[in-house]
């Protein structure tokens, strides 16, 4: 079993952005979702030191999103506390989407290997990313 833990304020992917060079269309990344997956991929490189997995993989990622500074002493607390939970932007699909594509490569050849998952949003004043890996056999 592979844990990794991402330091730092956890961005969702990025709607694409799309330009035309040349008569081409040509889709890219945000430069928020590129600067998190090179974050991502930083990280993850110096807590995982292994050849990319190759086979079918389970993937659990907990999203740890700041309180914000609003609302009240008891309301924070709450939050702190794990009795409220995030219902804002970002989905969890795009903090998941930002993270695997971010660890292709690196802890896995490809994020199709993928084939169970779960992807949770909490509120912390520690912001990161946990994420476990592991491989079926």
């Amino acid at each position: 079993m592979i844990h990794l833990t991402i330091i730092g304020v956890p961005v969702p992917q990025g709607r694409p952005k799309f330009s035309a060079r040349g008569g081409f269309a040509r889709a890219y990344d945000p430069k928020t979702s590129r600067d998190y997956k090179f974050t991502v991929a930083t990280q993850a490189s110096q807590q995982y030191h292994s050849e990319p997995l190759t086979g079918p993989v389970a993937c659990h990622v907990k999203v740890y999103r700041p309180i914000q500074k609003s609302g009240s002493k008891r309301l924070r607390a709450a939050k702190a506390a794990g009795l409220i939970r995030p219902t804002v932007k970002g989905d969890t699909d795009n903090y998941f989407k930002a993270i695997t594509d971010a660890l292709t490569g690196l802890v896995w050849i490809d994020d199709a290997q993928i084939v169970d998952s779960s992807c949770s949003k909490y509120y912390t004043e520690d912001p990161r990313v946990e994420i476990t890996i592991e491989e079926i056999k």
